[in-house]
């Protein structure tokens, strides 16, 4: 059953991060980064969040699945580098106050500490993707993360830590991207202090 996007869903999604004590890392060694889980909806009013291709020709991680954004600018915090990262990647210009709340910080293998983002871009914004950034851009309907297969948990070789990864648009999303994404299911919607950053990622994203 989709999950319609409404000024309820904005309410249970912003008091449930408000009550959410978030695990930050303050590890100097790791740089930081934003991401933006931006809910809107697709063509049949259905919440969505957006997920994006990289381009193939970026020099890190092209061609992979991720949510925008990037490498916090010098100064600058982690909401206002997701609504900077959603403007330059996909066109979508949003006012500080549609920030929600955020999530635990993720260390990922490339040496980031990355800060997820949730924010409200409202009933289906047109959107214009920068192609030497972004390859595809997809509306992923909430109700997804509800399947019975979410979350799939993997071990693979060479680490002792679990794998998740979520069946999405007919691939496996693997970590980071998918513990985040998990994590956005099970804090904002359920109100679930669910942590996600010890799942590893993909031996192809150690690097």
């Amino acid at each position: 059953m989709s999950l319609p996007l409404d000024p309820a869903l904005r309410e249970r999604v912003a008091a449930h991060l408000a009550g959410f004590a978030r695990s930050p890392i303050a590890d100097p060694a790791l740089r930081r980064a934003a991401v933006a889980l931006a809910l809107s909806a697709d063509a049949s009013g259905a919440a969505c969040f957006f997920l994006t291709r990289r381009a193939a020709g970026l020099r890190n991680h092209g061609g992979q699945w991720s949510l925008p954004g990037g490498r916090l600018d010098p100064g600058e915090t982690p909401e206002r580098c997701a609504l900077r990262e959603l403007r330059e990647e996909l066109g979508l210009s949003l006012a500080p106050d549609s920030v929600l709340g955020l999530l635990d910080d993720y260390p990922t293998r490339s040496g980031f500490a990355m800060t997820p983002v949730v924010i409200w871009a409202g009933p289906a914004p047109d959107l214009d993707p920068d192609p030497r950034e972004v390859a595809e851009t997809h509306r992923v309907p909430l109700s997804e993360l509800e399947r019975p297969d979410v979350p799939c948990i993997h071990h693979i070789p060479g680490s002792p830590r679990a794998l998740l990864s979520i069946p999405l648009l007919g691939i496996s999303l693997h970590a980071p991207t998918a513990a985040i994404v998990f994590q956005l299911r099970e804090v904002a919607l359920h109100g679930r202090a669910t942590r996600v950053a010890h799942f590893d990622q993909p031996r192809f994203a150690w690097r």
